[in-house]
């Protein structure tokens, strides 16, 4: 659960910002992890009266606004036609479909987490993010960025042509993933995002005629792992073998 002493609509991005200069004070997203934990608040920020919850098709890219749900870009045809099942089943596993009908795109990838599906996916098609004040960001530089009191605005996803797989292991179906990959091929060059190990995805690219156990075993010697309650570090440095090489064998398929 979390209180406010403040919640306010913002009218505004102008005014978001602003709000958010303030201490302690957050901007709302679905609220979904919010609600599991124990947060004292300032002021509530809520973008919902921005227009942000839209997914809009443009020539070189796809935008997904901050207040887009999970449940909006899993069902998503156009998403679908483009980029193929990669991104549904990239948050198909996540808890529920009602949890999935309010947690937002603009908060899983502003958390920055190391279990976050969205994000291991959206690095490997190459994905920018649109900051009120920062402007656009790779997605590839903004998971190394520290928090600051900018607001997440929009999610680009590049159309490149790109063919991309998704794999995750899990202990249970709508729990966390132990191990997440997600493998793209642009232009006859792959690259991997490698997440949840337990850290943030982290990308590594296929050189030109590495076979897929070459490259899976390269992924799992140069990237580190670390140890929690769903699974050692040597168990998924063992994953990370198998699921990269099986993304990168689905994708040679195609």
């Amino acid at each position: 659960m979390f209180t406010t002493q403040n919640y306010v609509v913002a009218s505004s991005l102008d005014e978001a910002y602003e709000l958010k200069q303030k201490p302690k004070s957050t901007v709302l997203g679905g609220c979904g992890w919010l609600k599991m934990g124990r947060r004292m608040m300032s002021t509530a920020i809520d973008l919902s009266a921005l227009g942000l919850d839209q997914i809009t098709e443009h020539d070189g890219y796809f935008s997904l606004g901050a207040m887009v749900t999970l449940r909006q870009v899993e069902t998503d045809p156009r998403l679908a036609a483009y980029f193929g099942d990669c991104i549904a089943e990239s948050v198909r596993h996540i808890v529920g479909v009602q949890f999935r009908g309010c947690a937002t795109i603009g908060g899983s990838i502003w958390g920055r987490f190391g279990f976050s599906d969205p994000l291991t996916l959206f690095l490997a098609l190459g994905a920018e993010v649109v900051l009120h004040k920062g402007g656009t960001v790779a997605l590839s530089d903004f998971v190394h960025m520290p928090y600051d009191r900018d607001i997440l605005v929009e999610v680009r996803l590049p159309k490149r042509g790109q063919q991309a797989a998704y794999v995750t292991h899990r202990v249970t179906a709508t729990d966390f993933p132990v191990l997440a990959v997600a493998a793209c091929r642009t232009d006859g060059q792959m690259v991997c995002a490698v997440g949840a190990r337990p850290q943030r995805a982290e990308l590594v690219r296929r050189a030109p005629g590495e076979t897929a156990e070459a490259f899976a075993n390269r992924c799992a010697d140069t990237l580190t792992f670390s140890t929690n309650l769903r699974g050692s570090a040597a168990y998924r440095a063992h994953l990370c073998r198998v699921l990269v090489r099986r993304a990168a064998n689905a994708l040679e398929e195609e």
